[in-house]
């Protein structure tokens, strides 16, 4: 009997010194990013079948109220993705967006709604959360700055909390249009120029209350930047990010977050990374990127450290603070999750 007790004490010490060097050899997943803005890669998590869920470019993501995340692709045979955190996909919808670019959430007394911008179109379409269209934007004529449909090439929305809805012509004349929530338009600012207050390429736009007052961060891509307006379009600020050919800033508590489609300039091919900004917006994490040093308070370029994405074109933050990129033009991959460590 004691031998038998023995033997099985003995047998469980040799199991468990085992298991234990196991675990401690097994090698760690990769961390990346800097002072504390650190993240796991997991590669995997929006992977689904390509031949019933294909996408083509996967643009932009949002997380709505229910914690959905809704990726939008410009493949029509599904416009739009929607997942659970886990990567399970929940539905699919969509077909007739084939420039499908812009996704944003807006939030009306409890209903959200989605506005999706199309640049094969030259429109802006806000629509429910099944995928009903509910009001379309064709270019804006009245605004005088345009003559024909073609010159508009919507890439971006952001809603205000009145409902007024700006879009960002970024690849088109460069104009900011702000709309009331009925489609009306109501000014026209920005537009292409050498000064500080046009823009060139101006990607991506977002309302930013991380200070009190709302502001406008809107992406100055090719001159490397964000720049700050007021709603009603006076500049405010420049935000320089040297080395960083920013998409759309994305915010979520304190920190704004932004795809660096390529670095260090729009020249090199397969070069992004994902940035991370303080309230004070300070660079304070490169996920893929070179570590960000400020010297006299200016920070130095940055550029691309580790190939972990290719054409990195949004960041989603969910409400567990992790990451989600969706990238453009890089092997139609589906979207990446980084968790937070």
């Amino acid at each position: 009997m004691e031998r038998r007790k023995f033997v099985q004490a003995a047998t469980l010490f040799t199991a468990s010194f085992y298991i234990s060097r196991d675990l401690y050899a097994r090698p760690k997943s990769p961390v990346y990013g800097h002072n504390g803005m650190r993240y796991t890669l997991d590669t995997k998590w929006g992977t689904l079948n390509s031949s019933r869920f294909p996408v083509k470019d996967c643009h932009e993501m949002v997380q709505d109220k229910k914690g959905r995340i809704i990726l939008l692709t410009n493949e029509t045979q599904n416009n739009i993705l929607v997942y659970n955190k886990s990567g399970k996909l929940l539905g699919s919808w969509g077909h007739e967006f084939p420039g499908a670019h812009g996704l944003t959430l807006a939030d009306e007394n409890g209903e959200e709604f989605l506005f999706i911008t199309d640049t094969d179109k030259h429109q802006v379409y806000k629509t429910t959360m099944d995928g009903k269209v509910v009001m379309t934007i064709d270019y804006p004529a009245e605004s005088g700055v345009y003559k024909k449909k073609e010159e508009f090439v919507p890439t971006e929305t952001t809603v205000a909390a009145n409902g007024d809805f700006y879009i960002a012509d970024g690849y088109g004349a460069q104009y900011i249009m702000h709309y009331d929530r009925n489609g009306k338009l109501l000014n026209t600012f920005g537009g292409r120029g050498e000064g500080n207050a046009h823009l060139d390429n101006a990607h991506g736009i977002c309302v930013d209350h991380r200070k009190g007052a709302p502001t406008l961060l809107i992406t100055d891509r090719t001159r490397n930047c964000f720049k700050r307006f007021s709603m009603d379009g006076q500049l405010l600020e420049v935000i320089s990010l040297p080395g960083a050919c920013v998409c759309r800033p994305v915010i979520k508590g304190d920190h704004l977050y932004a795809a660096v489609l390529r670095s260090p300039d729009m020249n090199l091919s397969g070069s992004g990374f994902v940035t991370i900004l303080d309230k004070d917006n300070k660079v304070v994490s490169n996920i893929g990127g070179t570590d960000p040093v400020y010297v006299n308070n200016q920070l130095q370029p940055m550029r691309q450290a580790e190939k972990i994405f290719v054409h990195p074109h949004d960041v989603c933050v969910d409400n567990d603070e992790n990451l989600y990129v969706a990238q453009w033009s890089s092997g139609k991959v589906y979207p990446y999750k980084l968790r937070r460590v």
